[in-house]
């Protein structure tokens, strides 16, 4: 700054520590005081208390220029390794501290983090002092945890430290390897990394990522943009970032909150679940619609279900009850599940067993049952049954005698066929009610998700009256292969 004499002042604010270092004097009362000892100690006790209220203090820093030397006009410059003028021998004005309080939904969203098993970590440029204040306020640092505020002779533990929690500020880290941050990572469950320089963060997100971790990544300023961009998910400010945060993200964050990270997760989460839900419901349905045609063929029975009817199945009443999943709600435990494992798929062998192996079987079994039922209730037998495929379907033999020696016409027979095709059909679909009600959870008990999807709730409507419609409606079943069931054949299903 020049005033009206010319002559030049010199003005600089920044971290208290680092600019208090370039001070030989303070003012005091209007006059310049020599810094001893004690302004050394009643400075550091200022800042501590300061900072120890989760504020953010500054120092401002004045110097009065040699006129001679720096006349008026005088052109400064930073272009050079060295700026063209001094930047030592100042005068230490005074602190000014400025609280910048977390956003109230913030200690929630940590405290929902904890539960999901989302490891929160803080890398900030505050004064460490400041940083673990605020991480205690906002829940990141548990308040009942020793807190050890590391320095440069501070060893780092070679063990996990239950019920401890760490500060490590940037000039600790200055000549560390990979190996002593992997250490530390190790160590410690809850970490705050305060005065950071941009490859420092950059640092540790390398380190979190080297210990197995899928890390996110916040940020807003121009240092963040090498850590957003090495993290698996670079999330930047909308309303605050810069434009190059913004270009190194991966997404943008347009309210800036925190909390909205989480309800992001939440709803990814839920999204993973309803996707896995509608991908079982709808492949349970292959194996009942499968196994009549391997039986036919290979056991040589009547065909239990026709091909109509297995279209019917997949676009008519399988439609409806696999889209209405989508629009289930989270289930109460949602966020205090694990993170799943990076390798784990949407469509896993546990998902393949649970759909094909467990309740696909279930549903061919039913249907099998109610089919044998009516053959049975009309003198087949199972036994009689098999391998008869080529004298049930020729049309030539009316004289076929079932178990109890009754000769069955060719006619006779295909309306017993599609009685039982019919059954067949409306087993599946009275299973699939089954099937999507314990779709709708994968941990909890249906008793306490509830019946609250209205949409679902339709589509169990939906597909039964659609399945009665199809079996009663004149003229309809002989057009898919399916016979009129009497209303006590609904029972066995």
């Amino acid at each position: 700054h020049q005033d009206d004499e010319g002559k030049h002042l010199l003005v600089m604010k920044g971290a208290p520590e680092i600019v208090f270092a370039k001070c030989v004097t303070i003012l005091i009362n209007g006059e310049d005081v020599k810094i001893d000892e004690t302004t050394k100690k009643q400075f550091r006790e200022a800042c501590e208390k300061l900072a120890g209220m989760g504020q953010r203090v500054l120092a401002f820093v004045d110097l009065h220029l040699d006129s001679e030397k720096f006349p008026p006009g005088y052109n400064f410059s930073t272009d050079d390794e060295e700026p063209n003028f001094p930047l030592d021998k100042m005068r230490f004005v005074g602190l000014m501290s400025m609280i910048d309080p977390p956003k109230a939904s913030v200690p929630d969203a940590v405290a929902k983090c904890r539960s999901a098993g989302i490891k929160v970590i803080m890398v900030t440029g505050d004064h460490p002092i400041t940083a673990q204040a605020i991480a205690k306020e906002v829940g990141i640092i548990s308040s009942k945890n020793v807190l050890i505020i590391f320095d440069s002779l501070t060893p780092i533990p070679n063990s996990p430290q239950p019920g401890v929690s760490a500060c490590v500020p940037g000039y600790v880290m200055t000549d560390w390897e990979e190996a002593d941050l992997d250490k530390l990572i190790r160590s410690f469950t809850e970490i705050v990394f305060a005065r950071t320089s941009p490859q420092q963060k950059l640092f540790i997100v390398e380190g979190y990522q080297r210990a197995g971790n899928v890390v996110a990544v916040t940020g807003d300023g121009v240092n963040d943009s090498p850590a957003l961009k090495k993290a698996d998910i670079g999330v930047a400010m909308g309303i605050a970032g810069s434009e190059v945060s913004k270009e190194a993200a991966d997404m943008i964050l347009l309210d800036d909150n925190f909390a909205t990270i989480v309800t992001g997760v939440e709803e990814g989460r839920l999204i993973f679940d309803n996707l896995k839900k509608s991908i079982v419901y709808t492949l349970t349905s292959n194996i009942p619609e499968i196994l009549p045609f391997l039986t036919w063929v290979v056991l040589g029975i009547p065909l239990p279900l026709s091909t109509v009817a297995i279209l019917l199945i997949d676009l008519g009443t399988d439609m409806l009850p696999a889209i209405s999943l989508a629009y289930e709600n989270a289930e109460l435990d949602i966020m205090e599940r694990a993170p799943r494992d990076t390798h784990d798929r949407l469509v896993n062998h546990r998902l393949i067993f649970l759909a094909y192996g467990i309740v696909g079987i279930t549903q061919a079994a039913a249907g099998f049952f109610v089919y044998a039922v009516i053959m049975a209730s009309y003198g087949w037998m199972p036994n009689r049954l098999l391998f008869i495929k080529a004298e049930w379907e020729d049309e030539y033999n009316n004289n076929l005698e079932d178990s109890w020696g009754q000769e069955w016409s060719y006619g006779q027979r295909m309306m017993l066929q599609q009685t039982c095709n019919g059954a067949y059909f409306l087993a599946i679909v009275q299973v699939q009610w089954a099937d999507v009600i314990i779709s709708k959870t994968r941990m909890l008990s249906i008793f306490q998700q509830g019946m609250k999807n209205n949409v679902l709730n339709f589509a169990i409507i939906f597909e039964t009256v659609l399945a009665a419609a199809v079996i009663y409606t004149p003229y309809v079943p002989q057009f898919i292969g399916i016979y009129p069931l009497a209303p006590e054949w609904w029972i066995p299903a």
